[in-house]
């Protein structure tokens, strides 16, 4: 049969223009891709906004204009189906006090977390284990998992982690910027040589429970220490590649390695100072001070009037003094580096958002389709990007469900 005219013709205006016919019929949509994957974020520190006077997640924010990157319909245009919502405890002082100070902040926030999903239970459902995102989303909601950022909430007694277990919080890391009673930061002066001996119950007890460990901020030995001694899969869940540039931050090689080797998945950041040189300027980071000071407050407690001054503030005087920021380009080095490095099994995604992440490119959950787009373009597959979107987090979660299921079984044995 001879082709048809309007197929000829196309053929024709193809030909001429130097494109293939069939790798254009063969291409997949990027967004049709995007869409079909259950797109989850790992590290969203978007509870911190949730008790801003008049802040709601149902609304559309401008990050521009309140500094916020994650919100019911932003969620929509990327396509996110739903992640991991941080109760995050910045590390206080250490011993009793500080430990009752950040045992009580990370009840508060995860009573925050549960307060807006049953607000919005038209909207939004607690995902409890790694097979609840497809029943949250046959029912047309998003999926909101809890994780804990710093474990001083427990690091006074770690009954407490079964006891935010049952709250609802599945993933859990040891440790932020600074050293805590469990482990070495990355970001410190040695303390521990990686884990305290407390550090090592602590990941037994996650084993126990079934909560995955986050090792994202811990020391290089610390992380070391937790693939050795961990029986699941660890993740990071929001770090980049040390190999790519060179923060403490971020994983080396050898070390992707080793966590992949254990069935864990890194989950690439996109946070500025992590990927490009950023470098300190004296006279900014005093005109940051002074501003702080200014207005007297700082993060949840800032009015709106006062936040939309912090602002505009941060903004002159990042015209005034600026730094380099890394772009959606610098993000997918990172993201290649570790696909090429340990497979789509094995690399995930998290912007770090309403947590000091974005960057040019990738600066709300809105923009998130661009990262699949540049996924298909470097020749990864859907089922590739399925994994890389959620399938690995979740395959985490369920595996660090299985150990625990094999450890009661063997108590009860």
């Amino acid at each position: 049969m001879p082709p048809r005219p309007a197929l000829l013709a196309s053929f024709c205006v193809s030909a001429f223009l130097g494109l293939s016919v069939t790798a254009s019929a063969a291409s997949p949509d990027p967004r049709r891709v995007h869409e079909a994957a259950v797109v989850l974020d790992t590290h969203f520190d978007t509870p911190a906004n949730l008790g801003r006077p008049g802040w709601s997640i149902l609304d559309r924010h401008d990050t521009a204009r309140d500094g916020s990157q994650v919100d019911l319909p932003r969620m929509i245009e990327g396509g996110v189906d739903g992640g991991f919502f941080v109760v995050f405890t910045p590390q206080g002082a250490r011993g009793a006090t500080g430990n009752a100070l950040a045992r009580d902040h990370a009840l508060y926030r995860v009573a925050e977390i549960r307060e807006m999903v049953a607000r919005h239970s038209d909207r939004f459902d607690l995902a409890l284990t790694a097979d609840d995102p497809a029943r949250i989303l046959a029912a047309r909601k998003r999926f909101v998992f809890m994780s804990m950022e710093n474990g001083s909430p427990v690091a006074g007694d770690l009954s407490l982690m079964q006891a935010f277990y049952r709250l609802g919080v599945r993933m859990i890391g040891p440790v932020h910027f600074r050293n805590s009673d469990l482990a070495d930061s990355a970001t410190d002066t040695p303390e521990w040589g990686g884990l305290s001996p407390a550090g090592r119950s602590f990941v037994a007890e996650a084993n126990r429970l079934g909560m995955v460990i986050d090792a994202s901020h811990a020391s290089d030995a610390a992380l070391d220490q937790m693939i050795a001694l961990s029986e699941a899969p660890l993740i990071l869940s929001h770090s980049g590649c040390k190999d790519v540039f060179n923060h403490p931050r971020n994983a080396d090689d050898a070390r992707l390695r080793a966590l992949a080797a254990k069935g864990g998945v890194i989950q690439i950041i996109a946070f500025s100072a992590y990927m490009v040189p950023t470098p300190r300027i004296p006279e900014r980071d005093a005109a940051l001070k002074e501003l702080a000071n200014s207005l007297g407050v700082s993060g949840q407690d800032m009015t709106d009037a006062q936040r939309k001054a912090f602002i505009e503030g941060r903004k002159a005087i990042d015209a005034r003094w600026p730094v380099p920021r890394a772009n959606i380009d610098d993000f997918m080095k990172h993201m290649l580096h570790a696909l090429a490095l340990v497979g789509s099994d094995h690399v995930g995604v998290s912007g770090d958002f309403d947590g000091g992440g974005g960057i040019n490119g990738l600066n709300d959950v809105s923009d998130f389709p661009e990262i699949t787009r540049r996924l298909l373009a470097a020749g990864y597959s859907a089922a590739d990007i399925n994994k890389i979107w959620g399938g690995n987090a979740l395959r985490v979660l369920k595996t660090a469900e299985a150990v625990r299921d094999r450890l009661q079984t063997q108590k009860a044995d």
